[in-house]
């Protein structure tokens, strides 16, 4: 027995979304349309900021690293879906499987942080409006970057040295479309009851200490725009976190549904359809979210088009 539960797998099997040909035909055509939006709409968002003057602001600034991250984490899943959903061979090797995953795990930590520094940047643009410039300058924008990708880099190396104990002895299939925490934890043979403490820790600790920036930031915008006196005022103050606000929202909830629980109580279902929402589809809805409620971003695509039909 002890030999047994040392053994290590080469490679896993995902078993994916469906075993009929063609729901995974249709999920396929779905897939690889929502995916070419993803890529458009962020590559897009990212190259309109960059060509744009008027919209190298701090809150672009985060929104560039939003469309690269949302770019990066669908295509560390996507690509390899969409070709499980092609062929009838979805093995992925055990090297292959931990890498999605630590890429998975450090794009969504950092994501987590980045959507609160650009709370911050919210709270700061409208209740400290005059001294705005000072207290999101480069520097500062900077640095609430470069600590947001510190921190997931940080929660990546919890996981990866909680996972690298595993002993998976002949288990091999991993009933979801990718290489999930939650999914290879159910997957292993040895007691995981720490390992799953020590990341509960480490991921709730980092949507919590997140979810209280936004909380407490938003929290102070509504009693600031609540002591504006004209309606026109209210609604200004709104419509410039109101974009934000709803990505936030669409994005914490379906991360705490999936992962703020212990694995045992994993549902193949229900597990499987907020991962396609959270893989897939937001990145897709926030290029959508920031762009078409956004006069700015509009405007900023027809000076940039204008400026290429003018050199031509």
């Amino acid at each position: 027995m002890g030999r047994r539960n040392i053994t290590q797998v080469s490679d896993f099997i995902l078993m994916g979304l469906t075993d009929s040909e063609e729901i995974r035909l249709v999920l396929f055509t779905l897939f690889l349309l929502i995916y070419l939006m993803i890529v458009l709409g962020n590559v897009g968002m990212i190259l309109i900021i960059h060509l744009d003057p008027q919209l190298h602001s701090p809150m672009y600034f985060f929104l560039s690293h939003l469309s690269f991250l949302d770019l990066s984490y669908s295509s560390v899943i996507t690509p390899k879906t969409l070709g499980n959903l092609l062929t009838s061979k979805q093995n992925i090797s055990y090297l292959n499987c931990f890498t999605q995953m630590c890429f998975f795990v450090f794009l969504g930590a950092t994501e987590c942080f980045l959507l609160s520094s650009m709370a911050c940047d919210r709270y700061a643009a409208i209740c400290s409006p005059l001294r705005y410039q000072v207290v999101m300058s480069t520097r500062r924008c900077c640095s609430l970057v470069f600590g947001s990708y510190l921190i997931g880099f940080m929660d990546t190396s919890v996981n990866v040295l909680c996972l690298s104990r595993l002993h998976f002895c002949n288990s091999k299939i991993i009933y979801h479309f990718f290489c999930d925490g939650p999914a290879i934890l159910a997957l292993s043979c040895t007691d995981t009851h720490d390992i799953e403490i020590i990341i509960f820790i480490s991921a709730g600790s980092t949507l919590l200490v997140s979810l209280i920036t936004i909380s407490v930031s938003y929290v102070s915008i509504l009693s600031t725009i609540l002591k504006i006196t004209s309606t026109s005022g209210k609604q200004k103050a709104f419509s410039t976190c109101a974009s934000h606000l709803l990505g936030v929202t669409i994005f914490y909830s379906t991360m705490i549904f999936t992962y703020l629980k212990p694995s045992k109580s994993y549902s193949l279902g229900k597990d499987q359809v907020a991962s396609v929402f959270y893989t897939i589809v937001i990145p897709m809805l926030n290029p959508l979210i920031y762009s078409l409620r956004n006069k700015e971003v509009k405007n900023a695509l027809n000076r940039v088009m204008k400026k290429r039909k003018d050199s031509k």
